[in-house]
């Protein structure tokens, strides 16, 4: 997807505004693994996400590409709303926000906190955006899209500053959304001339990718019915899931009780807290833990934005079945 020039420029943009989150390894996750383990701790930046580095990386490309753009909208549930908000602001553009009905109370506060003005719309991610889409042409407002090549390549930093310092990893687990996560993998991994195999992480309750990694082509789903908000994909993107059919080695599903049992090892373990999808690669990696006995293990923890009340509701009720 990107030369490595081009995700060292896409890097100086996001260290700009950010600092380098640290990758770490620690040994009780080690001993549940029974591997050698290091997180890249996303959960550690100012939007507690990672999506922040593609918001960066698009909207300087923006700017410099359409200088006349006033303003930005898009949908999300949460993290991707937060990136543009933040992104936007440091660059004086509006940002208008579409989040479905009932989302995260937590994710809707800190995106207004950051200046974005929030539209509650519709049943889920999809009806949301399909409305953000038509509204920013009676706005006259620039669309921002869930997948695009710039949210990639900001995306992609991380996974510089993981792979650059941790290249013999074997496996790298990597949460699936809209795809930019693991896109960006692919192309670090990839432009650095590395051979870790890149493992996608879906919801078994949102299974769009997986299903389509299986079948070999676009496959839609008509719900995403999981707690793992930022995984609660129904639609893939084209251009994204031709990225992962090419790159990645698996996309393994994980249900919503391993998602929580993993939230609470992170917890536990590290003591950082994770969202659902910023969990879900170390639930995929305890669901494989056979496979990986020996082996170097990279996780992906994505995000830490979870709200107060699903953490008390889901994980600290989560079945002890979920520990298999």
């Amino acid at each position: 997807m990107f030369s490595l020039q081009e995700i060292r420029r896409a890097h100086e943009v996001v260290l700009g505004a950010l600092k380098p989150t640290p990758a770490l390894s620690w040994p009780l996750l080690a001993e549940r693994l029974g591997a050698e383990v290091t997180v890249k701790h996303e959960n550690h930046l100012p939007t507690g996400a990672f999506k922040v580095r593609g918001g960066l990386v698009y909207v300087e490309a923006l700017t410099r590409r359409e200088p006349a753009t006033r303003g930005l909208i898009s949908a999300t549930r949460g993290n991707h709303g937060q990136s543009l908000a933040f992104a936007g602001r440091r660059a004086g553009l509006s940002v208008t926000i579409f989040a479905p009905e009932g989302n995260s109370s937590e994710k809707n506060a800190a995106m207004r906190a950051l200046g974005a003005e929030l539209i509650e719309f519709g049943r889920d991610f999809q009806a949301a955006r399909e409305e953000a889409m038509r509204l920013a042409d009676i706005r006259g407002l620039h669309a921002v899209p869930s997948f695009h090549r710039d949210l990639a390549l900001g995306v992609s930093t991380y996974a510089l500053e993981l792979l650059t310092e941790r290249p013999d990893l074997d496996v790298l687990y990597v949460p699936i959304g809209q795809g930019s996560g693991i896109c960006g993998c692919i192309a670090a991994r990839d432009a650095l001339g590395l051979k870790t195999d890149v493992a996608g992480v879906q919801s078994a309750e949102a299974p769009a990718y997986a299903l389509s990694f299986a079948a070999g082509h676009v496959v839609r789903t008509n719900s995403a019915d999981t707690f793992a908000d930022g995984m609660a994909t129904r639609v893939p993107d084209e251009e994204a899931f031709a990225t992962i059919a090419k790159g990645a080695a698996r996309i393994t599903l994980v249900s919503d009780d391993e998602i929580a049992y993993a939230i609470r090892a992170y917890w536990t373990d590290t003591h950082n807290l994770a969202e659902g999808a910023g969990a879900a690669a170390l639930a995929a990696a305890m669901k494989e833990r056979s496979r990986l006995k020996g082996r170097k293990v990279g996780l992906v923890l994505s995000g830490g934005n979870i709200d107060f009340d699903l953490f008390q509701r889901w994980v600290m009720a989560v079945p002890s079945a979920a520990a298999a």
